[in-house]
C-alpha cells in the first residue's frame, strides 16, 4: 500500500512568520496546529495558515525536503509560496489541498 507524505508551510499571515513541517495526514496536522495541540512555535506565533504544500511518495524524500526547506533563506521560501499561491490564500480554508 502506497502512502502519501506532505511537506508543508504554514504562515501567520502574508509575509508573516513561517513554519515548515512534514506529515502523512495534512488535514489532521493542520487541525492540530490550529487547535493548539501542537503547542510550541505555531501556537506561540499563531502560525495557522496553510500556504504551501507538496506531496511525496516516500517518507525519506519528504523528510529530506523538509530539512532542506528549513535551511532555506526566508526570501526563497516566500518565493516558493508565491509560485503557486501568489495571494497567500489559506489552502486549508479554500479546499485547495
Amino acid at each position: 500500500m502506497s502512502r502519501t507524505y506532505y511537506v508543508y508551510i504554514l504562515a501567520s499571515g502574508r509575509n508573516g512568520t513561517l513554519y515548515v513541517g512534514v506529515t502523512n495526514d495534512l488535514e489532521r496536522r493542520v487541525l492540530e496546529h490550529r487547535s493548539g495541540q501542537s503547542g510550541g512555535f505555531t501556537k506561540k506565533y499563531a502560525v495557522h495558515r496553510l500556504v504551501y504544500y507538496e506531496s511525496h511518495d516516500d517518507i525519506h524524500s519528504a523528510i529530506h525536503r523538509e530539512s532542506r526547506l528549513k535551511k532555506w533563506k526566508r526570501r526563497w521560501k516566500m518565493d516558493l509560496i508565491e509560485e503557486t499561491n501568489r495571494q497567500w490564500r489559506d489552502l486549508f480554508e479554500t479546499g485547495n489541498r
